[in-house]
Formats: structure tokens, C-alpha cells, sequence
């Protein structure tokens, strides 16, 4: 898992994720080649996740060309940064529908008042509203198709704070001892949105929803079609249980996966500014909106895109 000096301590035995030294995982799966990019400028953040991209105007008429090698960059850096990028609500919403059907979230409505799209919805926070997407998280796992993407455009922001924070969960995935990866392979977890949208939402519309979104199961380790990357794909938000272990399997499974993907090594850290645009692969990585901003005010409008069904080892 990693590489141990031998000036330094070595790692605790009882400890299944201590190591000491580098933890760097390949960018892309071996069997992509990395290819250079001509159609704009690649700025790494990391060494395997975000880049800052730039030469682009997001309101343009985007080639198919571009968006192809947007779509390999996405793969590749798993969350793309973009400066500068002074876009209506129209010109966000046509940037996202390149990528797919956009999302319809059920939630939000209840959970963030005041929505007038359906499909771009308006984080807004102050003195009187709190940050609390303050966990680690993909999106929407509680859906039989989870998102595929989202696109988040900062509209205002604090002085201070108020970053946005992505982890490679494949990345995450690569590093974990072998005896982890073996035990988790073929495992499925359960995902629910009721401990977390649900617990904010009227009674009467958790019992409307209910039927509509039921619990679903997918696999710890999601497999990207289009690369063959496997990724870790469970959260610490909407994962309920790992199905078909003990609960004290699960609790610890699930503690030790989350942990690692907390990891700094596998992360990459955004501070706002006013016109910036994050666009993000929400199969491949997690992430966490700092709240340490309160009572600053803070709205950023977000689109998603209409994911497919995660598939796992076995069905890939």
C-alpha cells in the first residue's frame, strides 16, 4: 500500500490502513494512456484529482470536439475547475444538458424553500440558513441511477471560507490493502435518503416519497464503464448498511472505508470566487462543502445530469 523508509516508525500491525511514506495512486487506469489536450489548458491541483481548465468560455457554443476531450478530462482529474466564467442560469443549464438529461431533485423543495426551477437548484446559506453539506458524499446515491455529474457555478460567496472539497474514490480504491479489496469486491451496501433528507422534510411529504424511493443496493466497488475503473461507492451521508454481513461487519467495514477516503493524499481543496464553475464526476469522486462561514452569506446554483445504474465487478 505504500512505501516505508527505513528511518521511519513502522506502521501499528493492528492497524489495517497505517502506512508511512508515499500513497500515490495512477491518475488513470493502466489501460488509458494519458493524451495531451489541444483544445484547452490543463492545469493539475493534485497529482491524481482536479484541474483547473482553462482557454474555455463555458456560455460558448461548445464543439463536440471539446466537449469529447472534456469528457476525457473529466475521466481523468474526476472534478474540472473553471475561472472567470460569467454565465446565466440559461447558459448553465445549456452547458450541463451537453452531458445528458438534467436531474429533477424531489427533495429540495422542501429541504431549500424558495426553488424556481426544477432542475437548477439554489443552495442559498446566511445568518438564518447553515451550511450542512458538511460530510463527505456523492450525490443522490439513495436512486436506483444516481448522478452522473454536476455542475456548480458560485453566484455569491464569503470573504472567507466556504470551500468545496472532492476525494478520488478511486484513488481510494487502488491504495487499500489487498486483503481489503478482496474482502469488499463482490459486497453491496445499502443507500437511503430518509436519515438525511428525511429527517428535515414535514412528516406528510416523507410519507408521499416514501414509496416513490425506497431504499436501493449498490456495490461497494462501482466500476466505471468507460474506463473499467473501479471505484469505492459508498458514503457516510446516505449508506445505511453493508447487505449480507453482520452489523458489526458493516459498522466496521464501513468506518475503515470512510476513513481512508478522508485521507489528504486523495483530495483536492476549492476556494471560491465569484463567476467559478466546478463540474464534477459524481461516480468517481466524493465530496464536502466546508461550513465554517456562518454567518457569512453564501449561494451557489447547481444542475446534476441524470446518471445510469451503478454497475459492479460481477456485472462488469
Amino acid at each position: 500500500m505504500a512505501v516505508l523508509f527505513p528511518t521511519m516508525i513502522f506502521p501499528i500491525p493492528t492497524d489495517p490502513l497505517a502506512a508511512y511514506g508515499p500513497l500515490v495512486a495512477n491518475r488513470n487506469p493502466e489501460t488509458v494512456a494519458p493524451q495531451p489536450y489541444i483544445h484547452f489548458t490543463v492545469k493539475a491541483q493534485t497529482p491524481t484529482i482536479g484541474a483547473e481548465i482553462s482557454g474555455l468560455r463555458l456560455s460558448g457554443d461548445l464543439s463536440d470536439e471539446v466537449i469529447a476531450e472534456l469528457r476525457r478530462a473529466l475521466l481523468e482529474w474526476k472534478v474540472l475547475f473553471f475561472r472567470d466564467q460569467d454565465i446565466d442560469r440559461a447558459e448553465h443549464r445549456a452547458f450541463a444538458e451537453r452531458w445528458g438529461s438534467l436531474e429533477q431533485h424531489p427533495f429540495f423543495k422542501y429541504t431549500q424553500p424558495g426553488q424556481t426551477d426544477i432542475d437548477v437548484t439554489t443552495l442559498a446559506k446566511d445568518a438564518m440558513v447553515g451550511g450542512v453539506e458538511n460530510n463527505w458524499h456523492n450525490d443522490v446515491t439513495w436512486h436506483e441511477h444516481p448522478s452522473f455529474a454536476a455542475v456548480l457555478r458560485a453566484v455569491e460567496v464569503p470573504e472567507v471560507g466556504g470551500d468545496t472539497l472532492w476525494a478520488d474514490t478511486a484513488a481510494a480504491y487502488d491504495l487499500l490493502p489487498q486483503d481489503i479489496k478482496d474482502r469488499i469486491e463482490h459486497l453491496e451496501a445499502e443507500h437511503d435518503w430518509i436519515n438525511a433528507f428525511g429527517k428535515s422534510m414535514p412528516a406528510e411529504a416523507v410519507e408521499m416519497l416514501r414509496p416513490k424511493f425506497p431504499p436501493v443496493q449498490h456495490p461497494v466497488v462501482r466500476v466505471i464503464p468507460e474506463s473499467g475503473r473501479r471505484v469505492l461507492f459508498v458514503n457516510m451521508t446516505f449508506t445505511q448498511r453493508i447487505v449480507g454481513v453482520s452489523q458489526e461487519e458493516s459498522n466496521e467495514l464501513l468506518t475503515l472505508l470512510y476513513r481512508h477516503v478522508n485521507r489528504p493524499e486523495f483530495q483536492v481543496r476549492l476556494k471560491w470566487e465569484p463567476n467559478t464553475v466546478a463540474f464534477w464526476d459524481n461516480r468517481t469522486c466524493q465530496h464536502y462543502a466546508s461550513s465554517d462561514y456562518f454567518p457569512a452569506r453564501r449561494v451557489m446554483d447547481r444542475i446534476s445530469i441524470v446518471g445510469d445504474r451503478p454497475l459492479g465487478v460481477r456485472s462488469s
